[in-house]
């Protein structure tokens, strides 16, 4: 009787681990949580930035930012890695800004360009209306309207109704916390270095 309880154990054990996010991603969570306690302004302007390790201006930022700024915390510069893997292969990324060579400034900055970043070098996603395929630490991307884009970070808190995590974004008030995984069509779902 205690083998068929102690195989019971380790199979629930099993079982829920592939379920669970890593120590990573719940960090990665935990930094983008972190961020809606700094004030910032959304300010879609073009900055010129250093690099690597690059940034816009204190308190300023938009939905991207937020990403960037949550995986910086973590020693990773997509910055860096996003101009490293686009360098070589220009033609994969969206065209849509007339560019005809990379800009370190900006590119990291794209949502189109997160999407096919992440999708390269992270793993892709269900894109699915399950609450449970969206995970704290995942990053998610929907089209609001024509083209125009948006991304956010899944964070390890959940809704009112306990059925979805948050999400942390800038979508014009700053970086906040929201109940909005499914308020828009999902074009994206990626998990990236968790």
């Amino acid at each position: 009787m205690s083998k068929k309880i102690t195989l019971l154990f380790v199979l629930s054990l099993v079982t829920l681990s592939g379920f669970a996010q890593s120590a990573q991603a719940l960090k990665l969570a935990d930094a983008g949580l972190a961020l809606t306690k700094q004030k910032v302004v959304y300010d879609p302007a073009y900055f010129k930035i250093p690099y690597p390790n690059g940034d816009v201006p204190v308190g300023k930022g938009v939905c991207t930012d937020v990403v960037i700024r949550a995986y910086r915390t973590l020693g990773i510069d997509l910055q860096k890695n996003v101009h490293e893997d686009m360098k070589p292969n220009f033609k994969l990324y969206p065209k849509d800004w007339g560019r005809r060579t990379t800009d370190t400034n900006i590119d990291h900055r794209r949502v189109y360009n997160l999407m096919v970043f992440f999708g390269r070098k992270g793993v892709k996603k269900a894109m699915s209306k399950i609450a449970t395929d969206y995970l704290p630490g995942d990053i998610v991307c929907w089209n609001l309207s024509g083209n125009m884009s948006h991304i956010g970070l899944v964070i390890n808190k959940k809704s009112a109704d306990g059925k979805r995590y948050l999400i942390v974004h800038n979508i014009g008030n700053g970086q906040e916390v929201s109940d909005c995984l499914f308020s828009w069509k999902i074009i994206g779902h990626y998990q990236y270095k968790i």
